[in-house]
């Protein structure tokens, strides 16, 4: 059974998940604007902004502690019922199921973990990109520029990500036949390898952070500069603004990060199809 199919069979608490992730999602975009209206109505000696930030922070709090208390369970649960059939394969090899089972754990965690993180960046970038551009057109343009390079930077290396992880997930799938022959050699071998095609998976990450960091802390300075020279904006509206930047940064950065690890799973799912398919 392949976890599209686990996953068609469990699609209400899929989707009731996916709600909860929304929702979480949808009301953190919300934050730097409710921290200008408390900035503004502090300023002027109320304080219904700054119960409004309260009041999201709770409902913000509850959602998020509910879908992460639903979500382990329903994971665990999925993971439970994939792992029993990979572990059950009688086609495969000691080694292999035990890469396999590692494999279906890394795909899990994605689901668990990681997914819910990507939605919130989605949204983060979109709601971002909605509420500047009802504040600053220069920095939406901005933004704009800086979401074409990080498509451009992750673009050229993408056959590199997906090279350097099918040779990690080989040699992986080793490991359980070369600790059984105890010869520390070949073990030592086999642990260079794996290590070798793991910094070459860093340094390729590293490279494309870097140059892409670099262009977003220059689109941040001159955001900053703007937003402070706008007359016709209050104190609040420019704190928003900024932070909308700064968040707008954060999102930006780490949907790459985001997407080499999907890369990797997608090379995973692959052979766990594969698995699946000699069940």
């Amino acid at each position: 059974m392949s976890f599209k199919r686990v996953i068609a069979l469990n699609k209400l608490s899929f989707g009731f998940v996916l709600l909860l992730i929304l929702l979480e999602a949808g009301l953190s975009v919300l934050f730097p604007l409710f921290i200008g209206y408390a900035i503004d109505d502090a300023l002027v000696q109320t304080y219904g902004g700054a119960a409004l930030l309260g009041g999201l922070g709770l409902v913000t709090l509850l959602i998020g502690a509910g879908r992460r208390f639903y979500d382990s369970r329903f994971y665990a649960h999925i993971f439970r019922d994939l792992g029993a059939q990979v572990g059950n394969n009688a086609h495969e090899t000691t080694s292999a199921k035990s890469a396999h089972l590692r494999f279906l754990g890394e795909v899990v965690e994605f689901f668990e973990n990681s997914m819910p993180e990507i939605v919130n960046s989605l949204i983060g970038l979109v709601g971002t990109l909605v509420i500047i551009i009802t504040l600053d057109m220069p920095v939406f343009f901005g933004c704009l520029a800086m979401l074409a390079v990080v498509i451009i930077v992750y673009s050229i290396t993408r056959k590199k990500t997906v090279r350097f992880n099918a040779c990690y997930n080989d040699e992986q799938e080793q490991r359980v036949a070369v600790l059984s022959k105890q010869n520390r050699p070949l073990l030592r071998q086999h642990l260079s390898c794996l290590m070798k095609w793991n910094i070459k998976l860093s340094d390729l990450e590293t490279i494309n952070f870097s140059v892409v960091w670099l262009f977003m802390m220059v689109f941040l300075v001159l955001a900053v500069v703007g937003a402070a020279s706008q007359g016709m904006m209050t104190y609040g509206a420019i704190f928003s603004l900024i932070l909308y930047a700064f968040q707008f940064i954060e999102n930006a950065s780490v949907m790459p990060l985001f997407y080499q690890q999907w890369l990797r799973l997608t090379e995973i799912m692959d052979r766990l199809k594969f698995t699946n398919e000699k069940l």
